[in-house]
């Protein structure tokens, strides 16, 4: 947009006093972002309104991407990149005295997802607006983000993160576009005069869902798409239902956290409701817009596509139906065929534990019409295909099975596309995982890799690089990401290497100040920056980071003299609040940070540092000052990642085993500028299949790993009895789930790689071009497009 320094001041000063009836000396910090905000809304406002009136006219085929997370951070200055104003922003505010950055910090941090997911939905939607394709996210306004993580004595202590204390700024309230939601209640299938059966329902809940729409600004784009994301309230006209507080409790409680602790039934069923709420609110919302544009139902895929972001969205198959069937009288048939070709699916995981299931007396009890739709898909997906393919492998793949509704087998069944999301991870669900489904359908199985938000990853959280980078190979790769290789000309120049050494070391010394100022902790900038951020999971490893961490600290201590290059072990983790392992193992890095940062004798060669709260903002400080990039997941565990993408485009060097999408980044830099390490694939899944791992002969025969695991629990580690304990049962007693020991030594041995190689600064600094000049080929833009011609079918 068109913008000039001199308007935007007046304007924003017009919105202070309008807003806050105050002056720019008597506001806050807050109430400065606040009408900064509302300012940038009301500038994008007609064009949001004319890519509606676009769509409608051009009868385009739109996308609806449910997902129960969306991660997207700080969207400030995200939209003013996108508008192409930013520089006219910042140059106006620092006229009127104020610093952008320091005004953008009272955003809140919409941390409404738990990691890779969420932000992966949210680098979609970014992309999906950049490219100018019709994509709309549906999810929940939780009132509460993903807790904020405290640490206490070094445990990990959940505190509520009340993000929406002060409104926001950016958010459209829609309650005109508001539908209902029932729940549970007794449902009965009557004959109507034609014959056909209709459900009659008795004692339901019925509960509003209000949605709240947010912008999601294309980057140099005309396109802007809606992030719907709904409420749960009580209906105004049922007020006098819900008098007592438990019950007015209950209906907040649906949209009120992420991810309610399932350790209770009622904690499952209340995740069951929370599906169900916003897959409902969406689907019902879809076609009453299609219906209001006079299109005939039969006609829906030509339209609409639903995609399922992992198994969360999956009762879209059966409400859609429901919808269908009650509310529109389409045949079963017919409302089948349209529900096929309308939804798609993308597994997101191989662990068995995150294939979600639910007891079907649950989902009889609060989803009654549902179940019973549930029921008639899969006794007639038995009816089809046993003759087909016999009833052994049905039996294995429906999705009503030992008392259990199984929300991946509907996904597949109701959907006409299943996509992993990294080309092993699509080969291991073909080969392994959903192997039987892939007999049933192996036309539907296809390989999208993830792909990130370069805009955000390198423009807005790396000014430094992205100055070089314009210096070097010009601007056009903030507009193309794969422009990003016109850097690989510059791999030998000196002068690009130094100056890419230069940026690095300013981002390390940003962080360094956080660091210092937060936690206290001095940090030396020229050591190695060795970070591994990523949700805390056995599988991830952080485990045997520590280990590595602590084979380094005792040998220190044995020699403090010996010729060490200093590193500086950076974490950033959330532990589920009933993870009780995960939250263990971040007590035990806490607790080692706290023994070695007060350890003088080792002369700072070593210090470790675990970030409080990780989330998007965070991200954006950490990954630009990394040196080394920890993709340690056990090989085959991990779908794809995203870290590892973002952390490459920002120069870091990968350490990496052979999993997710390190086996395509991998490809893309060369062996040469990555260090892999590890059992592979194949290596695992021999050790399934022969069941011949032995741990404990491991700790007996390598006294390295036997002195490293003793130290949890014979006292070396101060304060970690219990937890230390439980760490070491897990590797011996109950031998090793994730292989740690067994990739010990190949990880120790190519840590030793990674401080030789860095060792010779311009060969690192050369290793560090190579990534970033391939990051480009990791860009959620390409992604999406593949999406889009293959799956949803949608363009322009």
């Amino acid at each position: 947009m068109q913008l000039t320094k001199k308007q935007f001041k007046k304007d924003f000063e017009q919105r202070l006093h309008e807003r806050f009836a105050l002056d720019l000396d008597d506001s806050s910090n807050y109430e400065l972002y606040y009408s900064l905000g509302s300012l940038v809304k009301a500038y994008y406002g007609d064009e949001w309104r004319q890519t509606n009136k676009r769509k409608y006219k051009n009868e385009v085929k739109e996308l609806f991407y449910f997902s129960i997370e969306f991660l997207p951070g700080r969207l400030l200055k995200s939209n003013l990149l996108n508008l192409g104003i930013i520089d006219t922003v910042r140059e106006g505010l620092a006229d009127l005295g104020l610093d952008l950055d320091e005004v953008a910090t009272a955003e809140p941090d919409m941390a409404l997802g738990n990691g890779g997911l969420g932000r992966l939905a949210s680098c979609f939607m970014d992309s999906l607006a950049t490219c100018d394709l019709p994509g709309n996210g549906n999810g929940v306004r939780y009132d509460y983000g993903l807790f904020k993580q405290k640490f206490v004595d070094g445990y990990q202590v959940e505190i509520p993160d009340n993000w929406l204390k002060g409104g926001n700024a950016l958010e459209v309230r829609k309650e005109h576009k508001s539908v209902t939601i029932g729940f549970g209640g007794q449902v009965y299938l009557l004959a109507d005069q034609q014959g056909r059966l209709l459900p009659h329902y008795e004692n339901q809940e019925i509960i509003n869902a209000v949605p709240y729409d947010t912008a999601m600004v294309g980057y140099e784009s005309d396109t802007i798409n809606t992030m719907r994301l709904w409420k749960a309230e009580i209906p105004e006209q049922d007020e006098g239902k819900f008098l007592h507080s438990e019950q007015r409790e209950s209906v907040a409680d649906i949209t009120a956290v992420l991810y309610p602790d399932d350790s209770s039934y009622e904690g499952r069923l209340l995740r069951l409701k929370q599906e169900y709420f916003f897959v409902s609110a969406g689907i019902q919302s879809i076609v009453r817009y299609y219906k209001g544009m006079g299109w005939s139902l039969d006609r829906l895929p030509e339209r609409i596509a639903v995609h399922i972001n992992d198994t969360h969205p999956a009762l879209c198959i059966p409400e859609l139906m429901r919808i269908l069937l009650d509310e529109n009288a389409v045949p079963w048939e017919m409302a089948w065929n349209i529900t096929v070709k309308v939804m798609s699916y993308t597994n997101h995981t191989i662990m068995a534990e995150a294939l979600e299931k639910w007891t079907e007396s649950m989902v009889q009890e609060l989803l009654p019409r549902i179940y019973q739709i549930i029921y008639e898909i899969d006794q007639r997906f038995i009816n089809e295909m046993t003759p087909k393919v016999g009833y052994d492998l049905v039996k294995k793949t429906r999705i009503i099975q030992d008392g259990y509704v199984h929300m991946a087998n509907m996904a597949i069944i109701g959907s006409h596309s299943t996509n992993g999301v990294a080309k092993l991870h699509s080969d291991l669900l073909k080969n392994k995982v959903l192997h039987d489904f892939y007999v049933l359908y192996p036309e539907r199985f296809n390989n999208k890799t993830n792909g990130i938000a370069e805009r955000r990853w390198l423009q807005l959280a790396n000014e430094p690089l992205s100055q070089l980078l314009d210096k070097t190979i010009g601007t056009f790769w903030r507009r193309d990401p794969k422009e990003l290789s016109l850097l690989k000309a510059y791999q030998d120049d000196p002068a690009v290497l130094n100056e890419l050494t230069v940026t690095k070391e300013l981002n390390k010394q940003q962080l360094a100040a956080y660091c210092f100022k937060n936690y206290g902790i001095e940090l030396n900038t020229s050591a190695i920056f060795d970070v591994q951020i990523k949700r805390l999971h056995a599988y991830k490893r952080q485990l045997l980071n520590l280990m590595h961490i602590l084979k380094l600290y005792f040998e220190l201590k044995e020699d403090p003299d010996a010729d060490r290059i200093p590193r500086v072990f950076i974490f950033g983790a959330k532990a589920a609040p009933s993870y009780h392992y995960a939250k263990a193992i971040i007590k035990c890095i806490n607790a080692v940070a706290s023994l070695i940062n007060q350890d003088a004798n080792i002369q700072g060669k070593l210090k470790v540092i675990f970030l409080e709260n990780y989330n998007v903002s965070l991200a954006e400080l950490i990954i630009p000052a990394a040196d080394v990039s920890e993709q340690i997941s056990l090989a085959s565990k991990e779908a794809s990642g995203t870290s590892n993408m973002k952390l490459m485009l920002n120069g870091a060097v990968t350490v990496a085993t052979l999993d997710g999408a390190n086996v395509e980044i991998k490809a893309s830099v060369g062996n040469e500028n990555i260090f892999i390490f590890g059992l592979t694939e194949q290596e695992v899944y021999d050790y399934y299949e022969s069941n011949d791992y032995a741990a404990r002969k491991i700790y007996d025969q390598d006294p390295v790993i036997k002195h490293i695991l003793d130290a949890f629990v014979d006292g070396t580690i101060p304060g970690v009895e219990r937890e230390g304990k439980e760490v070491f049962d897990s590797l011996i007693q109950y031998n090793d789930e994730y292989f740690i020991l067994q990739d010990f030594p190949a990880y120790c041995h190519i840590q030793e790689e990674v401080e030789a190689a860095y060792r010779d600064r311009e060969k690192w600094a050369k290793m560090s071009l190579i990534n970033i000049a391939n990051a480009g080929n990791f860009s959620a833009d390409d992604t999406v497009k593949k999406y889009a011609e293959d799956i949803w079918h949608i363009s322009k």
